[in-house]
C-alpha cells in the first residue's frame, strides 16, 4: 500500500492511497482509493469510510473481460 496524498482539517482526515493486489493467474492490479477518517480528542480513529472501485480496478487487468466490464458500466450508468 502506498499513501499518495493526505490532508486533515479539524477532526477529519482524507487519505488517498494505492494498493497493489497480487494474483496467481493474472497480472497485479492496482486499487486506487480514498479513506475518510474521523478522529476523537486523543487522535484515535472513531469512524472510517473507504471509497474505491474494487471491481473496475481488478477487472481492468483481466484480458478481454476488462473492456466488456467498462462497456457494461458505461451503458448502464453513463
Amino acid at each position: 500500500m502506498r499513501i499518495v496524498n493526505a490532508t486533515m482539517e479539524g477532526d477529519i482526515a482524507f487519505i488517498e492511497w494505492e494498493m497493489t493486489l497480487s494474483f496467481k493467474k493474472y497480472p497485479n492490479s492496482v486499487l486506487y482509493g480514498l479513506s475518510r477518517l474521523k478522529l476523537n480528542a486523543e487522535g484515535k480513529i472513531i469512524e472510517q469510510r473507504d471509497y474505491y472501485d474494487l471491481w473496475g480496478d481488478i477487472f481492468d487487468n483481466i484480458p478481454r473481460f476488462g473492456k466488456a466490464y467498462r462497456k457494461f458500466v458505461k451503458k448502464k450508468f453513463g
